[in-house]
C-alpha cells in the first residue's frame, strides 16, 4: 500500500469520481428558496448580513428608533423572560408549519401560493414603508427646516411612499408567481429575507433574539430530519416523483449509505428563513456589541458552518440549513464575549 500523499489523493479523487451522481427531486420555485450554484453560497448570505445589517444600523443607531415587541421584557422578566420569549417565537413557528402541512393536504400544494403570497405582501409592505420612512427622515434632516420643507415632507411620507411602496410590492408579488427568471426570484427571496432580519434585530431584545435563534434551529432539526417533520414532508409533497412506496427510492438510499452514490449537489437552495436568521444573528451583535470586527468573525462562523451543511448534503436529500451555522456564530460571540469580560 503506497503512502505517497499525492497517491493517495488522486485514489480519493478516482473513487469519488466513480460514484454515481444523483439529482434530487425537482423542487418548484414558488417555495421561498434561494437557487445558487454552490460555489457561490456565500454570495447571497453576505449580500443579506451587509443589507440588513446596514438597515438595521441606520434605523437603530442613526434615527434613533428602538421599540421593542418581545412577549416578555427582558428588563422586567430577566433571564425567564428570555426563555419564555425563545419558546413562544418556536411554538409559534412549530405550530405555523404544521398548519401549514394541513392545508396542503386538505387544498393541495396551490395553497401555498396563496400563504406565500399574503404573508410576502403584508410583509414586504409595512417593513419596506418602515425603513423608507427611516431613510427619508434621515435626508430630510440634512436639509435646513422651512414651512415648505415639512408640507413637502409630511405629502411625501403620507401619501406618495405608501402608494408607491404598495405598487412596487404589487409588482414582486407579481412577478414572484409569474416570472420564469430564477434571477428575479433570487433577488425577492433575497429582499424579503433582508427586510425581516433587519426589522426583527431591531424589534426584539438581544438575549431574546438569541434564545429565539437557538429554539428556531433546534425546532429546523426536527422539522427537517424527522421522518415527519414538517419541512421534510413539504418537500416531500412538493416534489416530483414523491412515492414512498416507490422501490426506486429505498435502491437509492441504500446507495447512498453504501458509498456508491452521491447527491448531486453543484446547484443549492438555501430556504429564505436561512438567509433570514443568518442576518438577524449578525445584525443583532451589530447593534448589541456597535462592534464590525465581532459581526466580521460571526459571519465567517456562519458562512463556515453553511459549508458543512453543504457538504454533507452529498449523503443527504436535505438537511437543515441553521443548526451548525447559527451555533458556530453564537459561539463565536460568546466567545468574544468571555475575552472582553476577562482580559480587556
Amino acid at each position: 500500500m503506497s503512502t505517497n500523499p499525492e497517491t493517495l489523493d488522486f485514489q480519493d479523487e478516482s473513487q469519488e469520481q466513480q460514484k454515481e451522481i444523483i439529482e434530487k427531486d425537482f423542487i418548484p420555485h414558488f417555495l421561498p428558496t434561494y437557487r445558487v450554484k454552490s460555489s457561490l453560497y456565500p454570495l447571497p448570505i453576505i449580500i443579506a448580513i451587509l443589507f440588513a445589517g446596514v438597515l438595521a444600523y441606520l434605523t437603530f443607531v442613526v434615527a434613533g428608533v428602538q421599540v421593542e415587541g418581545s412577549y416578555f421584557p427582558e428588563d422586567q422578566y430577566g433571564v425567564l423572560g428570555v426563555v419564555l420569549n425563545g419558546v413562544i417565537f418556536t411554538v409559534i413557528a412549530a405550530v405555523s408549519a404544521f398548519t401549514i402541512i394541513f392545508l396542503m393536504r386538505k387544498l393541495g400544494v396551490g395553497v401555498l401560493k396563496y400563504i406565500f403570497g399574503l404573508s410576502f405582501g403584508f410583509v414586504s409592505f409595512f417593513i419596506t414603508l418602515m425603513f423608507l420612512d427611516v431613510i427619508i427622515f434621515l435626508i430630510f434632516v440634512q436639509i435646513p427646516e422651512t414651512i415648505f420643507l415639512i408640507n413637502f415632507y409630511y405629502l411625501f411620507t403620507n401619501i406618495f411612499i405608501p402608494i408607491s411602496t404598495a405598487i412596487f410590492v404589487f409588482l414582486i408579488i407579481f412577478y414572484y408567481f409569474t416570472s420564469k427568471s430564477i434571477k428575479i426570484k433570487n433577488i425577492i427571496v433575497l429582499y424579503i429575507s433582508l427586510l425581516v432580519s433587519a426589522s426583527m434585530s431591531i424589534v426584539l431584545p438581544f438575549w431574546s433574539t438569541l434564545a429565539i435563534l437557538i429554539g428556531i434551529s433546534l425546532w429546523d432539526i426536527f422539522a427537517v430530519l424527522y421522518k415527519r417533520g414538517p419541512i421534510k414532508t413539504m418537500i416531500d409533497i412538493v416534489s416530483i416523483n414523491n412515492d414512498e412506496n416507490d422501490p426506486s427510492k429505498a435502491e437509492v438510499e441504500e446507495r447512498i449509505r453504501k458509498g456508491e452514490s452521491v447527491y448531486d449537489t453543484s446547484k443549492l437552495e438555501i430556504g429564505i428563513g436561512d438567509l433570514a436568521f443568518y442576518s438577524l444573528l449578525t445584525s443583532s451583535v451589530l447593534l448589541f456589541t456597535n462592534n464590525f470586527l465581532i459581526v466580521i468573525l460571526v459571519s465567517a462562523a456562519i458562512l463556515i458552518g453553511t459549508g458543512i451543511t453543504i457538504s454533507g448534503l452529498k449523503r443527504n436529500k436535505i438537511l437543515p440549513g441553521l443548526p451548525i451555522s447559527i451555533f458556530m456564530g453564537i459561539g463565536t460571540f460568546a466567545i468574544y464575549q468571555l475575552i472582553v469580560t476577562f482580559f480587556i
